[in-house]
């Protein structure tokens, strides 16, 4: 294998490894729906609606290029809570009023970085 292969193999397991740990994107942030990060116990009971997602993969600037530490990648904090609102608009527009399991994956690779957000829309029985 290529040092490159490796490197690029090893850069994309770490960042998957670290954001895809159940960390909560934010904890302060209130949306008009209940909002349950991946292995947070439901108390409720739910029906299932669907599973909403919202993806992007593009192209590495040169900037990012340029720094071999990658301090320019990745989307910071008031971006995901950005993302976040759209994922829960998502879900409100299918009836949903919470999502559950939600999960926030980055990666990157030698010439691209992406993410996925994505969690179960569902609406609590009796509501």
């Amino acid at each position: 294998m290529t040092r490159n292969r490796i490197m690029t193999g090893a850069v994309l397991l770490l960042c998957t490894t670290i954001f895809s740990c159940g960390i909560p994107i934010t904890t302060s942030t209130k949306y008009p729906i209940d909002v349950h990060y991946e292995n947070e116990p439901i108390e409720r009971p739910y029906s299932e609606i669907g599973w909403v997602e919202i993806t992007s993969e593009d192209s590495l600037t040169a900037e990012q290029t340029r720094d071999k530490r990658m301090m320019q990648r990745g989307n910071d904090a008031k971006t995901k809570e950005l993302l976040m609102a759209r994922l829960v608009i998502k879900a409100q527009k299918i009836g949903a009023n919470a999502i559950i399991n939600v999960k926030y994956q980055y990666y990157t690779t030698v010439k691209n970085e992406g993410y996925m957000l994505k969690g179960l829309a569902v609406r609590y029985r009796g509501e």
